[in-house]
């Protein structure tokens, strides 16, 4: 953002508008960037860029008149360079993005927003506009951003983009009436760090691009029954204006103050509605592609109750970990509203959360809402949504993009996928779901199979735990020989990855109601055991949640266990990096028992370790990948490696991993 010291007294106000107005021009694109990245996400991506549009053409107004103490320098320019009409910009349209939305003082709760009820320049009638989608970095770092402050969000803009020092940024800040500006100066750290690209390049994509727009069309079915519906509320207000004209004895009227307000419970008439070849012309392939399916789509009477339910709970209501119980800020979008055996099912999706609403048709029980995160869903964390669970089974939603759908078993790798049936509107008969008890006789999953629209022959494994997104399960096979690259995770499908799972497979039970997006098997070292005890693969487990933090499990399993049997866990961590992109380093110990009943102390490494040292009832040092070294019964030992960029590790579930 090249910026020009203006100041305000050069010349006459007609000057001053002039100068105002092409520093306006000339950074137009910049502060529209900014006013749509610090809006909230809630608004839409339609409604955001229209909203950011006029705030920063109202700016100018604002910045010719006010007088804004104390001074800094413009973006990108670190001298004190005074209160410049640039500086005046920045802090009016940022003002105006943090404030947007919030109720005044004395305004009743739940009533619609002042500003919601003038509109504003610039207007679009007939069509939808939001910026072009970007590609994986940029959809990550989307997604973080919206979990962020919006005060975090302006300052991760302003320092990255911008350029400007912390200093600058924290007077900018203050200047606008930002909440706890030390915070979202750390929290835009945070966001800096969390990056995988460079944020500047990423930031300047045509995915946060306010300017650069696509248009679609809005719900032509809709916009044809609200004609409809004007032109018989007009006739009908035409007849009453004539009625009470010659009825009128002098009685006195209600003034506006007196009629009532609209709550803030979302119109079923607002709610959005994906058309149907959506996700076969778009890079963002999640929940925003669903159509809006099932045989009640246009139900208003059960779709008032299903949002009246998540604006004003009065239902039972689960929330699944992490899941905010605020209620949409705007209408959200309807994937689907049908009859699901003896129960009436609405399904919405607001950007952030799914909401499934369910009722018994026979007025059996009270309604149910469960909400959950869905933030971060793709191609295959967005594939399936549970619909009905009840008795052991399920019936799940597929997305559109889903071309095949089978069902198998973990605990039989060697058994061939079963076909499953699915409705026209994408349900499927029922499932078994994985049982919540410890008893581990079977292990059912989804095997799924996008179209070749999305990824040619791309099959992927869901593991249905009971919450409404079902856990995708990826693989990451045994390192060649040598130091060679990480590798990625790899869809479950293959023989060596049904393999891995089940040995894996019992331990899903303890996933219900964790939030758990998704579980990748890391088989990080193998090694030969004496005394004939066979090959031993050694296994992180990683359960990654929907909020961002993960769970892992390691264990090894020989080859003398058999094909379903539960590997032997070695440790555990929470909330910690390791066995992820950001911890691609692990190293663990345990005690073993041979055939022969001599205990040994077993270490073993990734691929980058190069030394193993153990300590405890055994020590010893080897410089290798692994170790087994004699030891006495029921050792208990520590381990820590030497990696080849001349990092030490310690153990997973010791302090510092």
């Amino acid at each position: 953002m090249h910026l020009r010291s203006l100041r305000p007294d050069a010349g006459g106000a007609r000057s001053r508008v002039r100068q105002a107005e092409s520093v306006l021009v000339e950074q137009y694109g910049d502060l529209v960037r900014l006013a749509h990245l610090v809006l909230p996400a809630s608004l839409g991506r339609h409604q955001r860029v229209l909203v950011a549009h006029s705030l920063v053409q109202r700016a100018l107004r604002r910045a010719r008149a006010a007088h804004i103490a104390p001074a800094v320098p413009s973006p990108r320019e670190e001298s004190r360079g005074g209160d410049t009409v640039e500086r005046r910009l920045l802090v009016e349209v940022l003002r105006a993005a943090l404030t947007y939305g919030r109720r005044p003082r004395l305004w009743p709760a739940g009533w619609v927003h002042p500003g919601a009820l003038r509109p504003r320049l610039p207007l679009v009638w007939g069509l939808r506009l939001f910026p072009r989608s970007g590609g994986v970095d940029e959809l990550a770092l989307a997604q973080r951003l919206s979990a962020a402050p919006a005060a975090a969000r302006a300052a991760f803009l302003l320092r990255t983009v911008h350029g400007l020092s912390d200093d600058t940024v924290h007077d900018l800040l203050e200047a606008a009436d930002a909440p706890d500006v030390p915070a979202a100066l750390r929290t835009a750290g945070v966001l800096e760090e969390e990056s995988r690209r460079s944020p500047a390049a990423l930031l300047a994509s045509q995915e946060f691009d306010a300017c650069a727009l696509q248009a679609g069309p809005t719900d032509l079915l809709r916009r044809t029954r609200r004609a409809r519906l004007v032109l018989g509320v007009a006739a009908l207000g035409l007849v009453t204006a004539v009625t009470l004209a010659v009825a009128d004895d002098g009685t006195t009227h209600r003034t506006a103050s007196q009629v009532p307000t609209a709550h803030g419970v979302p119109s079923t008439t607002d709610l959005v509605r994906t058309s149907a070849g959506t996700w076969d012309n778009t890079s963002r392939v999640d929940f925003t592609a669903w159509p809006a399916r099932g045989s009640r789509a246009h139900d208003r009477s059960l779709l008032d109750r299903a949002l009246s339910a998540w604006s004003h709970p009065r239902s039972r209501i689960g929330l699944a970990p992490a899941t905010p119980a605020t209620p949409p800020a705007t209408a959200p979008q309807l994937l689907y509203a049908g009859n699901v055996d003896d129960r009436a099912v609405v399904l919405l999706y607001d950007g952030q959360r799914l909401a499934r609403y369910t009722e018994t048709r026979s007025a059996a029980r009270d309604p149910e809402l469960s909400v959950a995160r869905a933030d971060d869903a793709a191609v295959t964390t967005a594939a399936a949504v549970t619909l009905t669970p009840s008795g052991g089974t399920a019936r799940y939603l597929l997305a559109p993009w889903v071309a095949e759908a089978q069902t198998r078993d973990l605990l039989h790798p060697d058994v061939l996928a079963r076909d499953l049936h699915v409705s026209k509107d994408g349900v499927t008969d029922p499932v078994p779901t994985i049982p919540a008890s410890e008893n581990c006789d079977s292990r059912p999953v989804l095997q799924l199979r996008s179209s070749e629209r999305i990824a040619e022959h791309h099959a992927f494994l869901l593991a249905p735990v009971g919450d409404l997104s079902p856990v995708h399960l990826t693989y990451t096979p045994l390192p060649g020989h040598g130091t060679p690259p990480a590798r990625a995770p790899r869809e479950a499908t293959g023989p060596q990855a049904l393999l891995a799972w089940a040995h894996q497979a019992c331990s899903l039970t303890s996933l219900r109601d964790t939030g758990v997006r998704a579980v990748n098997n890391w088989d990080f070292a193998e090694q030969d055991l004496p005394d004939g005890g066979g090959h031993a693969v050694w296994t992180c487990a990683r359960a990654d949640t929907w909020r961002g933090s993960g769970d892992v499990t390691v264990s090894f399993r020989t080859s003398r266990y058999a094909p379903a049997e539960p590997g032997r866990t070695v440790a555990r961590a929470r909330a910690t990096a390791a066995c992820s992109r950001f911890g691609q380093h692990v190293v663990a110990a345990s005690g073993w028992r041979s055939p022969r009943g001599h205990w040994y102390a077993l270490a073993a490494g990734s691929r980058a370790v190069t030394r193993l040292s153990v300590s405890g009832d055994v020590t010893v040092t080897k410089q290798a990948r692994t170790l087994a070294a004699p030891a006495p019964h029921k050792p208990r030992v520590t381990v820590r490696a030497h990696l080849s960029t001349g990092e030490d590790l310690d153990a997973v579930g010791t302090p510092g991993t």
